[in-house]
């Protein structure tokens, strides 16, 4: 009899490890390590359970659907050019591991701390008192360091490093179709099926291609993409409870530097790490959203009232309320709105600081690249922020150094081509997607609403 470990996934369906081959009990092996286990308390869309209550899903599921993703990607290359056991092996565990590092509540830790997941993970893959750094060694003791190599895309075949980090990269593909189906909001279905059976590799660049016949796959993502920003991750409930959890994070980090944080102690992993304190594994594996929500229950009661406030409203679902002015074009007039704001939240006895922000999230679906490598700029200003992981415009990299291009489609005169230049749907496509909101504590929008009404032209 054959080992074989099955975990079924609502994506996926059956994930099949064998384990007598050796890169599947090495992926099965790293997947049971501590570090890996604690994404299980990671939520892979942050806050959006707020908005659609289906959306508790973990980031230990989506790192296994972007593996099982990969793994298809590559068995249909393997059709058009022969793959090595190490490269198959270093684009697997790198699909796996890619969110290793990621702190509570998807993006919204990291930026307060200034600790970005991908330098975490580089750690936890280095250092040798982690279990994924034990498994990858026990297994070739060059493999964390030869993985890191790959996953920071020094030069190999390009296309390996496409699978991990690119305009339609596996990480992309599972968590629009994932956060899809655990929202129910059906917006961001596409077939991934056949976008894959058209996947190929252009031998002269190295870089991964979609066949001519793939075009409508490749539209059919694209047009995910841009749903699931609009309508999941742009979502206003979903960005008004990721403002509050920034906002009451900044106030407790500024408050631990101070030594006026009550809760929790200065050994404790949260403090440390709202420091930016870096873990050793023992630690980092007990920061999660748990770790976070019992912070949140004990500064509730505490005897800070802004942070008690705001974590009050996090905790039971009293979220700022929203004025959408992403019809206001003018900068200044923008300017002197938001001062008309910020004094009338004083004047109702709130802190502008902590009652009030303004948010900004944009995203292109599809960015027309340059011949220099770099996108085009958009008709739009705006930042270019998600405020969701791995589902950021902003994200550049799986991991900080690989560089995203352009989607490449093998006319049927086997040209390559850029995509920009084939789908009709490009002049959309290509447009930024942009909401400007401003959210207020709900007892003072009433404040904020008629000072901003007074406000002339």
């Amino acid at each position: 009899m054959v080992a074989e470990k099955v975990i079924r996934d609502p994506v996926h369906d059956v994930i099949a490890f064998r384990i007598e081959r050796p890169v599947d009990g090495l992926l099965f092996r790293l997947l049971n390590a501590a570090e890996f286990q604690r994404l299980r308390r990671i939520r892979q869309v942050g806050l959006a359970s707020l908005a659609y209550p289906g959306a508790d899903h973990s980031r230990y599921s989506h790192s296994l659907g972007v593996m099982e993703t990969a793994r298809k990607i590559l068995a249909q290359l393997a059709k058009h050019s022969a793959i090595g056991e190490e490269d198959r092996t270093l684009c697997l565990v790198g699909a796996l591991l890619h969110d290793l590092g990621h702190g509570p509540f998807s993006h919204v830790f990291e930026r307060v701390t200034g600790v970005h997941h991908e330098e975490v993970t580089r750690r936890v893959i280095q250092d040798p008192a982690s279990e994924i750094h034990r498994v990858l060694a026990e297994h070739d003791r060059e493999l964390p360091q030869r993985l890191l190599a790959f996953m920071e895309c020094h030069p190999m075949r390009r296309f390996l490093n496409d699978i991990l980090s690119s305009s339609l990269d596996a990480d992309r593909c599972d968590y629009l179709l994932r956060d899809n189906l655990m929202t129910g909001s059906r917006y961001g279905d596409f077939d991934l099926s056949w976008l894959i059976q058209n996947m190929t590799i252009d031998e002269p660049t190295g870089r991964l291609a979609i066949g001519w016949k793939g075009i409508s796959a490749v539209e059919g993502f694209l047009q995910a993409r841009y749903h699931m920003y609009r309508n999941v991750y742009f979502h206003k409930v979903v960005r008004s409870g990721e403002g509050m959890v920034r906002n009451a994070l900044h106030l407790a980090r500024r408050l631990a530097v101070q030594g006026r944080l009550s809760w929790p102690g200065q050994e404790h992993p949260v403090f440390r790490a709202l420091v930016s304190q870096f873990l050793p594994p023992h630690e980092f594996v007990m920061l999660d959203d748990s770790s976070i929500t019992e912070c949140f229950k004990a500064w509730a009661g505490g005897d800070e009232q802004n942070l008690a406030r705001l974590c009050r409203g996090i905790l039971f679902r009293r979220l700022f309320k929203v004025i959408d002015l992403s019809d206001l074009k003018d900068p200044t007039r923008l300017a002197r709105l938001l001062e008309a704001a910020r004094h009338a939240v004083a004047e109702a006895g709130g802190d502008a600081r902590h009652d009030l922000f303004l948010d900004e999230p944009a995203d292109s679906p599809y960015e027309i690249f340059t011949q220099a490598g770099g996108a085009a700029e958009s008709d739009s200003g705006v930042a270019a922020d998600s405020g969701v992981e791995g589902q950021t415009a902003a994200r550049t990299t799986a991991l900080k150094d690989c560089a995203i291009e352009g989607i490449i489609i093998r006319d049927p005169a086997g040209r390559l081509r850029d995509f920009s230049e084939l789908s009709p749907m490009m002049t959309a496509l290509n447009q930024r997607l942009g909401f400007r909101r401003l959210h207020v504590a709900p007892s003072m929008k009433g404040a904020v609403m008629r000072a901003i009404a007074r406000v002339g032209d």
